[in-house]
């Protein structure tokens, strides 16, 4: 029996998009099928990154796709002004949409409801059924009872100004601002002199998004920097998850079998929440395989995921202060003590590759929380077990 394809990809989201422009590129005769429930690839995200973060030759294969690119950006803490001579990002949804599609043409589908995905044939809502050797399934967050998690929540309005804004790079941080459910800041990034991305952005332990507050917050974030909005031209909003512990083999169990990229894979930075570098990497190690078969695949990217997992225990640890250590509108000060640090150390935090060294230099002094409430932070590694109960 025929195929329908070599290779689908069940979610047109990052992880899946930046899987399939490589293997065009790099393996133009693998059979790719692109499936997205919605009208366009990407859906309507900005999605960031450091130049520290990739390699040179992967930022050689995903540069069409880059909306954006600043030498610098700043954070603002109430005790805290710096600005970092470090390269920064962005790719905005609408530039993905239109690159991919003219590179892949007939091999995506839009609007294609997916009603079941198992390792070798995906069962579309009408009744379809399509096969193929390998499917992934990419389609974002897959909650599972084997992870504790706090949440990065965010609205953003994409925004015209009456006059050019003045700003110069991004500003990732914020946090000068009214501190309330949780750690909270203004993410901002320059489109254009007289456009900006603003977001309103919490960490907080509840994933509840009050969509209306959040508005007049960006309202009224750009009336004090005297930015006089003219026009909203895109507003998107998110919630991503930020892993406090977990039992990765038996998260993976529950993907019966079926390879997982993305945010489902559990591939994001565990403490910012950014996922293009973890879906640069995916796309990097699976061009390597010989045999593109579901279970050659769930073999690689379960080992892959695994490994990142067990490379990145700190982080959770360093979650799980700034969730449980403190209270919730005083968390800022984690991350004003940690802007402070030297930028190189900084560079290899956001690309997650710290030294030992720099480990001890981010948890030592006196910590910005009650020692107590710290020390009980640091012990919780098993918290998972007492959300499955």
């Amino acid at each position: 029996m025929t195929s329908d394809a070599d290779l689908i990809l069940v979610g047109g989201g990052l992880a899946n998009g930046l899987l399939a422009w490589r293997l065009r590129e790099a393996r133009p005769g693998l059979r790719i099928l692109l499936l997205e429930q919605g009208r366009a690839l990407g859906g309507n995200h900005t999605w960031s990154f450091h130049d520290y973060d990739l390699s040179e030759a992967q930022h050689a294969w995903i540069a069409p796709l880059v909306s954006q690119r600043w030498d610098h950006y700043r954070v603002v803490f109430p005790l805290l002004r710096r600005e970092l001579r470090s390269g920064y990002a962005s790719i905005l949804s609408g530039q993905f949409h239109q690159c991919l599609m003219a590179r892949l043409g007939d091999a995506v589908r839009l609007n294609a409801e997916v009603k079941t995905v198992e390792p070798q044939r995906v069962v579309m809502a009408d009744g379809e059924v399509l096969t193929a050797p390998a499917v992934i399934d990419g389609r974002g967050v897959r909650r599972s009872r084997h992870l504790a998690l706090g949440f990065q929540k965010f609205l953003g309005q994409e925004v015209r100004l009456a006059v050019p804004h003045g700003l110069t790079g991004p500003i990732i941080m914020d946090a000068s601002v009214a501190q309330h459910d949780g750690y909270r800041f203004i993410y901002v990034l320059p489109l254009a002199a007289d456009r900006l991305l603003i977001e309103d952005t919490y960490y907080a332990d509840g994933e509840a998004v009050a969509s209306e507050t959040l508005r007049d917050n960006i309202a009224g974030y750009a009336s004090v920097n005297g930015w006089r909005i003219t026009e909203v031209e895109r507003e998107e909003q998110g919630v991503l998850p930020i892993v406090l512990s977990g039992d990765p083999d038996a998260f993976w169990r529950d993907a019966g079998g079926v390879p997982q990229s993305g945010l489902s894979a559990g591939l994001f930075h565990p403490t910012t929440g950014y996922s293009l570098p973890d879906a640069v990497r995916l796309a990097d190690h699976l061009l390597a395989l010989d045999r593109w078969t579901s279970a050659e695949l769930c073999t690689a990217i379960g080992k892959h995921a695994r490994r990142q997992w067990r490379e990145r225990g700190f982080f959770r640890l360093l979650n799980r202060m700034l969730f449980m250590a403190g209270r919730p509108d005083h968390r800022w000060q984690v991350m004003q003590r940690f802007y402070r640090l030297p930028e190189p150390l900084i560079q290899r935090f956001y690309a997650a590759r710290l030294t030992p060294w720099d480990r001890l230099r981010i948890v030592s002094g006196k910590p910005p929380v009650p020692l107590g409430e710290a020390l009980r932070a640091l012990a919780a590694d098993n918290l998972h077990l007492k959300d499955s109960r």
